[in-house]
């Protein structure tokens, strides 16, 4: 299991959810997790990371796998114009590389906020810390779990 991987383990067994880790093997697209996990397209729960123009932080986006991050919605909930991250601040900010981003176990905190689309579902799948790994978990949780706050970003 690979350190990224471990440490999304660790942060869900510290918050008490029981999930297995499951490996999907080659999936490049939010449709495809879907077709591999056996769900609906908008219960994939994509990790969308800008940097704040202003901060120079990692922010994070958490998705419906079929909605797309409107960048101005988006701009305007991050109170500050929002750029696009690069690999380095995106390994830095959450340990993750890019495919891999889990809404958990990141290296350091991270402004969060949540598509309300995702809030719809009882359960949603998301990134376990590599590109082939996801878990599963009751989207009621992730805010609290996450910190992220629902608002409207998407197009």
């Amino acid at each position: 299991m690979s350190k990224s991987m471990k440490r999304v383990a660790r942060a869900l067994e510290e918050a008490g959810i029981e999930t297995q880790i499951q490996e999907l093997g080659e999936t490049r697209t939010a449709e495809q997790a879907a077709q591999a996990a056996g769900c609906a397209l908008d219960q994939i729960a994509k990790s969308i990371i800008f940097r704040g123009e202003d901060s120079g932080e990692a922010i994070l986006f958490l998705t419906a796998g079929g909605n797309k991050v409107d960048a101005a919605k988006a701009s305007a909930v991050a109170g500050e114009a929002l750029g696009k991250a690069d690999a380095a601040l995106i390994r830095a900010q959450t340990g993750f590389a890019i495919g891999g981003v889990s809404p958990v176990g990141h290296l350091n905190p991270i402004r969060a906020f949540i598509d309300p689309r995702l809030l719809e579902f009882d359960q949603i799948w998301a990134a376990a810390g590599t590109p082939r790994h996801v878990f599963a978990l009751d989207a009621h949780i992730l805010p609290q779990l996450t910190g992220a706050q629902p608002a409207d970003f998407t197009e």
